[in-house]
């Protein structure tokens, strides 16, 4: 009996692993930005901490301003005010809701504005909708990253 328990407890850690496992937060990992004319500009990794969702860019296509220095948020406000624009933390405090995950923020360090987020992963994880908008979800743009 002991043996049918510990077989039996086994079993369900195993099954328990599985179900984690097959259900990965889809919007996590390195996803390259695209703009409006369909030209790469960035590399954004996105993570869990805490039980939110932040993301951050790991890379520019153009990474240097015209002095040949790392650009920096000088738009930016704050703690995020002439921070280098690579290691910067754009998306922050985003928080799953069914097959979104909104609640939080993305800062575009073109401008400096901050704007309410939210991220639906597309065709199987392949790509990411982003949505970035003030007050309502009509007024704002949407941009579509691809899984690096």
């Amino acid at each position: 009996m002991k043996r049918f328990l510990a077989l039996w407890a086994a079993l369900g850690c195993s099954l328990t692993t599985s179900l984690v496992l097959a259900d990965p937060l889809p919007v996590t990992g390195q996803w390259r930005t695209i703009d409006e004319q369909g030209v790469e500009q960035s590399v954004v990794e996105i993570y869990e901490k805490g039980g939110k969702i932040f993301g951050k860019i790991v890379s520019l296509k153009q990474p240097l301003d015209e002095k040949g220095k790392p650009k920096i948020c000088t738009a930016c406000e704050g703690a995020d005010k002439n921070k280098p624009i690579v290691g910067l933390v754009i998306i922050r405090n985003m928080v799953r809701d069914d097959d979104e995950y909104d609640d939080g923020t993305i800062l575009d360090p073109n401008n400096g504005e901050t704007y309410s987020c939210k991220l639906e992963a597309i065709e199987g994880g392949k790509k990411l909708k982003v949505r970035g908008f003030l007050g309502i979800s009509l007024l704002g743009r949407t941009q579509t990253w691809l899984k690096k």
